[in-house]
């Protein structure tokens, strides 16, 4: 298999990159153009005979001969929406046209990793895949939002009008080592903060929720919805479900039990609660999370530990 991996530098790509390029039958072109992936992510396969790593933004279109495409490539965090909508949106809809387009030239399958946001703030719980969402369409996250519906409906429309072999991931959040450090996701805020001995933000009132899988158990879904033969949309997340303030215990729990945990505001549109129904990916995939949060979040720290030069103290 030739497979190309769009995003392949940032985080939840670079680990998808390292669970293909482990199965010698595969050759990985990765797509990247840096803005919020690394080359550190890929350092052990540069040079390596299986392995091709092009500087590229996906709003300009590619030519590379590929069986399958995992498009994974858009900035990811609330504070880069924040600052570069339009590129945010750019990269959603453009992007996913021209990976579109080469799908349809070159007769690649194509999986788009969408995302729970699709939803909005959700007025069912937890969220099925046959919800609509309920979606701001002006708001100041909507770039990603909407994005990715947009991308959606593009990947549907390709697949009725063209016969192109899609599947579609909707991600919920993911958490392990990679992910950057001050990009504004919370998991990451508070191992950093634990970590540098601050106090922990939590985002006024505390109680809304969020579903937090490891990342090793998301790369395996992925892979198992490309290989399968569902279209999706399929929800891959972890159904485990923790306020605010419980991860905010946690970590101070596991990391750094002197730190304090205050409330400061919050952004707006944010989601009071996030939880993946995920029957149909139990029932397609045979696909469910392994790693519980409290065994996950000290992989992530020894990660961030060695990224942020602070060592453990014994």
């Amino acid at each position: 298999m030739r497979i190309l991996v769009t995003g392949g530098a940032g985080f939840i790509g670079s680990h998808l990159v390292d669970r293909l390029m482990e199965n010698e039958k595969n050759e990985v072109i990765v797509a990247d153009n840096y803005f919020t992936g690394s080359k550190d992510n890929l350092k052990k396969w540069i040079g390596h005979p299986r392995f091709e790593l092009i500087r590229h933004d996906v709003t300009e279109p590619l030519l590379v001969e590929v069986d399958q495409i995992y498009h994974l490539a858009c900035p990811a965090s609330p504070i880069f929406y924040k600052y570069n909508p339009v590129k945010t949106i750019k990269t959603n809809v453009i992007g996913t046209l021209n990976m579109l387009g080469l799908a349809k030239r070159v007769g690649a399958r194509i999986l788009l990793t969408s995302t729970s946001e699709v939803y909005g703030d959700p007025l069912i719980h937890p969220q099925t895949e046959s919800y609509w969402g309920n979606v701001n369409p002006i708001g100041v996250r909507s770039c990603y939002d909407e994005g990715k519906r947009v991308a959606e409906t593009l990947m549907f429309d390709y697949h009725r009008q063209h016969g192109i072999e899609i599947r579609i991931a909707r991600i919920f959040n993911t958490y392990g080592p990679r992910m950057n450090i001050d990009d504004g996701r919370v998991v990451s805020n508070f191992i950093a903060q634990a970590i540098r001995n601050e106090p922990l933000t939590v985002q006024a009132p505390g109680t809304q929720t969020r579903s937090f899988c490891y990342v090793s158990d998301m790369v395996d879904g992925l892979i198992r919805l490309m290989e399968g033969e569902n279209t999706g949309p399929i929800n891959i997340g972890n159904p485990g479900e923790f306020t605010m303030i419980e991860l905010a215990e946690n970590v101070k729990e596991l990391i750094n039990p002197e730190v304090e945990i205050i409330s400061v505001e919050n952004t707006p549109d944010d989601p009071r609660q996030r939880k993946p129904d995920i029957t149909k990916a139990k029932e397609l995939l045979g696909w469910e999370p392994k790693i519980k949060l409290r065994d996950g979040l000290p992989l992530m720290e020894e990660d961030f530990r060695q990224r942020l030069g602070v060592p453990r103290k014994n």
